[in-house]
């Protein structure tokens, strides 16, 4: 758990910080959010995450409440106060306390929260290395996938589902039966003919920045993908599947509702693209010079 968290410009402890119990965040779920990972020191990805941050908060008309510069330094700042090596910062930015009314209030500062934790990286590589189940749930999410808020209650219903059931993670699938993505993930299969295929980045779907990453390893790994949807059925009869994460980065689904895909455990594709993503990781990293990793 965090010790120090970041809220309206100022660190406190954990155990004292909130928000205005107006807020739209929480009475609207009328904000938005990103996470980023935290690697042997860095922030992975960090440049994409602040770049969707900014074209949800334009999405939904809210006020940015620094530049990106500064924003960076109170991230940084976070995972410096609670010595974070490993791990992850959530960041949430809402629209603002106000009286309670459905029109966007006039004048009204943006709120802004930061808590950074610890992850146990060597868990996510075990599950790497034996595969996750997933089952399938019902996508009843609002039309606006691809906007990162912080209405996450359908995902938090299927994210449960998975848990009742077993399952690392719930695929979503639409009212074709065709899968969207996962819970908290974006959802992959590779074919027989070891091609990728993943929805094209439209609503309704949220294009993941680990996502982009790896469309951009598999091409110059020279995969082919394509983009678009495909069925429960056709996922139960693929290859090889996985999810792909800020927190996850890439994980094989060896079951989907309970019935084996490919051999029923990680394929080599899969793999080699986890172990790809990894070095990117390793790469692709900002460093923000935590005075005490240097101690």
């Amino acid at each position: 758990m965090s010790r120090i968290a970041y809220v309206n410009g100022q660190y406190v402890p954990y155990a004292q910080a909130g928000v205005h119990v107006e807020d739209r965040g929480f009475q609207f779920a009328d904000g938005v959010y990103e996470v980023v990972a935290v690697k042997d020191g860095g922030f992975v990805d960090l440049e994409g995450h602040l770049v969707r941050l900014e074209r949800s908060l334009d999405e939904l008309r809210i006020d940015r409440p620094m530049s990106r510069a500064a924003l960076s330094v109170v991230l940084a700042e976070t995972v410096r106060r609670n010595r974070v090596r490993n791990g992850s910062v959530y960041l949430q930015i809402t629209r603002g306390a106000a009286r309670r009314e459905f029109p966007f209030p006039d004048g009204v500062a943006p709120t802004f929260v930061a808590i950074a934790r610890h992850l146990d990286w060597a868990k996510g590589a075990a599950n790497a290395a034996r595969g996750v189940a997933a089952i399938t749930h019902p996508d009843i999410r609002w039309g606006r996938c691809d906007i990162k808020t912080v209405g996450l209650l359908p995902a938090a219903l299927a994210k449960q589902a998975a848990k009742e059931s077993g399952a690392y993670e719930a695929w979503l699938v639409d009212d074709q039966g065709f899968v969207t993505e996962g819970s908290s993930s974006n959802a992959w299969i590779v074919t027989k003919d070891n091609v990728l295929v993943t929805r094209k980045p439209t609503h309704e779907i949220l294009s993941g920045i680990t996502r982009s990453a790896v469309l951009e390893l598999a091409k110059r790994e020279g995969l082919k993908v394509e983009f678009r949807p495909f069925t429960v059925a056709e996922a139960q009869a693929a290859k090889e599947a996985f999810v792909s994460s800020a927190t996850s980065f890439v994980i094989p689904v060896v079951t989907l509702d309970g019935k084996p895909i490919g051999n029923g455990g990680p394929g080599v594709v899969v793999a080699r693209l986890r172990s790809l993503y990894e070095a990117h990781a390793a790469t692709h990293s900002t460093d923000w010079q935590a005075p005490f990793l240097a101690s």
